[in-house]
């Protein structure tokens, strides 16, 4: 177990702010564009995180009896989607709360753990790991990336806004007072043996996670925050007693990327696709705790197909679109109320809005970011 404690680092200090260089795991260099970011269909997937009964000690064993009545994340599926071929091994994640931290457990099936990378910050992917995402807003701006491997080597940072729209990483962020365990089932870089696994123990304190949550506070009972989960997992050859990497140059993605909610697409970095997480005031395992509808979904959903379509108008013609009728938007309807958009637009930017429910006004401007105000 280690528990990571350092300085508090002000956001709005431009010398702090890396733009942190990525792979297309991360980040991709090309524009997402309708139609092929609005294929998958959208369905986030949805979990209730209840309270512990007791505390929790992070070690990463997952024995206390409220991990055990903890109901599990649906299974990990690849990250472009259900077309896409079916993992190799199975990942499952979980979640709790209480008044000091997001506790946070996962079980990665693997027959050979390995871990090389023991500097903080560095970048884990490059090794297997465990990734968490939080967006506490929902807006998809200002949201947080945890990474860790089998040896409780971490990265964590938080980015303003998407990398497709401009957003540069705060790699000097740290989550403060970071808890995390790792329980290996086998052997840690051990080619000789076959191990059943590794399971992954977090706790990430409010009094961090708060700083970029609806007014910098921890979430009460009821409120829905956005998450997502994902697993690198890379392909490996033993070479003189040791594992290597057996990485196909021909492809781009040699890697594998298993998430718990799918992406449409290699690129992590689309909080729109996160899943979404409710916070409930049941203790684990006392019972059903039914999800509330997320206010203005399809809303946001509908003018989140625009912004795609913005997105590939200016690639093809070097501006954005002036009118709705350029960006097809009599195609989309939705199901549960009309879709009346009004677009303002300049060359270089623009904001489209759409009425919500009960009287709100939903938006969403050119740099990606979406947010609802009331009249």
């Amino acid at each position: 177990m280690v528990s990571l404690r350092v300085p508090a680092w002000m956001i709005g200090i431009l010398s702090l702010v890396v733009m942190v260089g990525c792979t297309e795991k991360d980040g991709p260099s090309s524009s997402p564009s309708a139609p092929d970011a609005e294929d998958l269909p959208f369905n986030p997937r949805t979990y209730v995180v209840p309270r512990p009964s007791t505390p929790i000690e992070v070690d990463g064993r997952l024995d206390e009896d409220s991990w055990a009545a903890a109901p599990w994340t649906a299974d990990f599926v690849d990250i472009r989607g259900p077309d896409a071929p079916t993992p190799r091994f199975r990942t499952r994640a979980k979640m709790l709360w209480d008044d000091e931290a997001l506790y946070v457990a996962a079980r990665l099936e693997e027959p050979d753990v390995w871990a090389r990378l023991t500097r903080r910050d560095t970048v884990v992917f490059y090794d297997n790991d465990f990734e968490v995402f939080i967006d506490p807003t929902g807006t998809t701006h200002n949201y947080y990336e945890l990474e860790m491997n089998a040896r409780e080597t971490v990265w964590d940072l938080m980015l303003l806004k998407p990398y497709r729209d401009g957003g540069p990483a705060l790699d000097a962020w740290d989550i403060r007072g970071l808890d995390v365990g790792v329980n290996v089932e086998g052997t840690l870089n051990d080619p000789s043996d076959t191990d059943e696994g590794w399971t992954v123990e977090m706790a990430l304190p409010w009094d961090v996670l708060e700083e970029a949550a609806p007014e910098g506070r921890p979430p009460r009972a009821g409120e829905q925050w956005r998450l997502n989960f994902s697993r690198v997992q890379w392909p490996t050859t033993v070479v003189d007693g040791r594992y290597q990497k057996d990485v196909d140059t021909s492809t781009a993605h040699p890697e594998d990327n298993w998430v718990w909610s799918p992406q449409g697409a290699i690129d992590m970095h689309r909080p729109e696709r996160w899943g979404v997480v409710q916070f409930s005031d049941a203790e684990a395992g006392t019972g059903p705790d039914s999800m509330d509808a997320t206010p203005n979904r399809t809303v946001a959903w509908a003018l989140r197909r625009l912004y795609y379509r913005q997105r590939a108008y200016r690639d093809e013609n070097g501006h954005y679109a002036a009118s709705l009728s350029s960006l097809n938007a009599h195609e989309i309807a939705l199901d549960d109320r009309a879709f009346d958009p009004t677009l303002q637009t300049t060359q270089t930017m623009y904001e489209i809005t759409a009425p919500g429910e009960n009287g709100t006004t939903v938006h969403i401007r050119h740099d990606g970011k979406v947010w609802t105000t009331e009249e």
